[in-house]
């Protein structure tokens, strides 16, 4: 392709970046309409971001042999459209453009046309995002790829407004036909970039992790960190990152570095007090479109609550701050409350959008507050920053606060405890009323990889705060994965929907899940747990490994094969698939005194030893990894009729460093052979499987827990 064809689309993608900012007038929900004129191949899908689209003018097809082998019986390009349910501008581009008759025409007779819910196959969406990093240096959804038939991608953007949509369109369309080597040729470069993106070779050095490798990645984290406000320096979009967070948790623990504590601190404090947070219903949404955590993108997604409330819960633990147990405790209460099936499996996520506007669920007008409060209505304002003028957009107003309890109660001359009671009643007099508001679209499909997300940030709660419920409701969702998701011959699904699995599932199903079965095994204390995370791991390892890197592939080698048989490496706001296999790895490891599990986690993180360093933020999970490589964590046996009380002690008690291990029996762990003593609860701390003569007080088995 000429310079000045991709001069020209670099100029085409800035103009539709810039337009994409602004709302459009033409947003209407078109599945209200009793009788659908038109109706493509994927009325018969399940993920109802595909149903959304069921009815456009598109002849949509869902990925799949179909598409493809009629894409090359006629010729045509393949057009791949690339989005999720709760995504506020692939609904805009659906309502300006696939509802389109005379766009729909373009695209049907023209190109076979793909739509993809990027959620249950990550893996489609990882190839043509990848291409469009490659084609312009950018992504998000949706995404719109265009493709030889074979599948190899030419172009891929994002969003595009119709008039520029079909510019896109017929111009591919006049080089499809006239300049059809040059397509090609910029297929097999774009392809190539692809096949090599995020590839890692095998490192045969030695592997040497040291503690003061630590500081090296932190201090180049250092700069990047907006002490003030939380979270990264940026003057647009923040993302919760939490395992940025978990793992400066524990490099604290080690260093007593301060600055890596005040980090995390405040970015918590600061997100628990913004508009991130939904002050009134609990749980976060996907991310903040200003740099003070204040206007959310109003979409909440399940993988970013359960893995907040894992990091809510630990820093309670360190810090026992009143502030992080509400938001676990709220965050649950909706989760539970808007995200859980009857069955116990969790819904993937809310949308952005009610009633065709972004938000429109979570917002309020101070006149409504007034009306609903009366006299009270004054103080609930000023502690949520409520005005006339609104404190958004068009006089709307986004719950946040800028002082603490303690500081803002003293402004008023209240007691805290007088407070807490007034903002209490003013929210249980609102929450009706904004309940009866049209709600935000449900993705109510199910998804492995993140269930186990949830599940683990469950039982982290449970651990912290030892609330019974908490550990019941994860119970039925572990066990809701065994019996929906787990397979004949240890096979995980990636997605659950009306009584079906159909996804054969990915490595992030399968890294997740092993590492919430451990932690559901070290808050019961029932080997089932531990035993069946053993199994998921060594189904991964047949089914998923690379030989020659020694990494993991994300498709399972039983999958039809895409154009590149990708791995996925760095951390985004879910941890890679791979570091969380070298973490999962590790721990069975440690449990089943397996050398060559550790072997090769330890392989798998010396892979990435130098990514780390240079860019820790975006290996945090990794990073946590390598805390436990240079600081390997205490085994805690506790065994005895009195266990579960004393592993509930011990659990008050912030310990990263710490696997636990036990029952009231010895079990079948080599490390609790012969442990066992008649009429007594025992405590033994070990490491490297020596352990220290044992005690029968958790105040006792403290200190030797460095």
């Amino acid at each position: 392709m000429s310079k000045n064809t991709l001069l020209y689309f670099l100029l085409l993608i800035l103009l539709q970046s810039c337009n994409a900012q602004q709302k459009t007038d033409t947003e209407k929900n078109a599945h209200d309409k009793e009788n659908h004129l038109y109706t493509n191949e994927l009325v018969n899908e399940s993920s109802p971001y595909l149903l959304q689209h069921a009815h456009n003018p598109v002849n949509w097809y869902p990925w799949g042999d179909k598409a493809l082998e009629k894409a090359k019986a006629e010729n045509k390009m393949l057009l791949i459209s690339v989005g999720y349910a709760a995504c506020h501008w692939c609904h805009v581009m659906e309502h300006e453009s696939f509802e389109d008759t005379s766009v729909a025409r373009i695209m049907n007779e023209n190109f076979v046309c793909i739509k993809v819910d990027r959620e249950e196959r990550p893996d489609v969406d990882q190839i043509y995002m990848n291409a469009a990093y490659l084609t312009n240096g950018r992504g998000g959804w949706p995404l719109n790829a265009l493709a030889l038939p074979d599948g190899r991608p030419f172009f891929a953007g994002t969003y595009f407004q119709k008039q520029r949509w079909m510019q896109v369109l017929n111009f591919f369309m006049d080089k499809y036909k006239n300049e059809l080597a040059s397509v090609e040729e910029e297929a097999t470069r774009i392809t190539n970039g692809i096949q090599t993106m995020e590839k890692v070779p095998f490192n045969s050095k030695e592997a040497e992790f040291k503690v003061a490798d630590l500081d090296g990645f932190f201090s180049g984290w250092d700069k990047l960190i907006d002490y003030r406000l939380g979270g990264r320096k940026t003057n647009a979009n923040k993302f919760p990152m939490p395992s940025n967070y978990l793992y400066l948790l524990r490099y604290y623990h080690l260093t007593k570095n301060e600055k890596a504590l005040e980090a995390t601190k405040t970015t918590l404090d600061q997100m628990a007090m913004g508009g991130i947070y939904d002050q009134l219903g609990g749980g976060f949404a996907r991310y903040s479109t200003d740099p003070e955590w204040l206007v959310p993108h109003f979409e909440k997604m399940l993988y970013d609550n359960g893995q907040l409330v894992s990091l809510y819960s630990e820093a309670y633990q360190l810090e026992r701050n009143p502030l992080y147990k509400k938001v676990v405790y709220e965050t649950l209460d909706f989760i539970k409350r808007e995200m859980t099936s009857p069955e116990g499996g969790f819904y993937s996520s809310l949308d952005a959008d009610s009633d065709g506007e972004e938000g429109k669920f979570y917002v309020w007008q101070k006149s409504e507050i007034d009306t609903v409060l009366g006299a009270a209505s004054n103080l609930f304002c000023k502690y949520y920053n409520v005005t006339d003028k609104g404190n958004w957009e068009h006089g709307k107003n986004i719950f946040h606060k800028t002082k603490i309890d303690e500081q803002f109660a003293r402004g008023q001359r209240l007691t805290l405890q007088e407070l807490e009671r007034r903002i209490k009643s003013g929210k249980e007099k609102l929450f009706p009323v904004r309940a009866k508001r049209i709600r935000p679209g449900l993705d109510d499909k199910v998804l492995t990889a993140w269930n186990a997300l949830m599940l683990k940030g469950y039982i982290d709660a449970y651990r912290v705060f030892g609330e019974p419920e908490f550990l019941d409701i994860a119970l039925k969702n572990a066990n809701f994965i065994v019996s929906k998701c787990l397979q004949d011959g240890n096979r995980l699904t990636r997605n659950y929907k009306d009584g079906k699995a159909v996804i054969n599932g990915f490595l992030d199903d399968y890294s997740l899940t092993i590492e919430a079965f451990i932690a559901l095994y070290q808050a019961t204390f029932d080997e089932q747990w531990l035993y069946k995370a053993k199994d998921l791991a060594d189904y991964a390892i047949a089914h998923f490994k690379d030989e020659e890197s020694k990494m993991f592939f994300y498709t399972s080698d039983l999958d039809d094969p895409l154009i590149a048989r990708k791995m996925k490496v760095s951390d985004n706001v879910i941890p890679s698939p791979n570091s969380s296999m070298a973490k999962a790895l590790y721990l069975l490891g440690l449990y089943f005194y397996d050398e060559n599990y550790i072997s090769q986690s330890k392989q798998l993180l010396n892979n990435v030893k130098d990514k780390i360093s240079g860019q820790a933020p975006f290996y945090s999970n990794w990073a946590i990894m390598y805390y436990y490589a240079v600081n390997e964590p205490y085994e805690v046996a506790i065994l005895g009729e009195d266990a579960d009380a004393k592993r509930q002690e011990l659990d008050k008690k912030y310990l990263p460093n710490t696997i636990l291990l036990g029952g009231k029996k010895e079990g079948t762990l080599q490390l609790l052979k012969n442990k066992l003593v008649d009429d007594k609860t025992t405590i033994y701390v070990c490491r490297q499987k020596v352990c220290k003569l044992p005690v029968t007080e958790v105040a006792k088995a403290l200190p030797l827990i460095k």
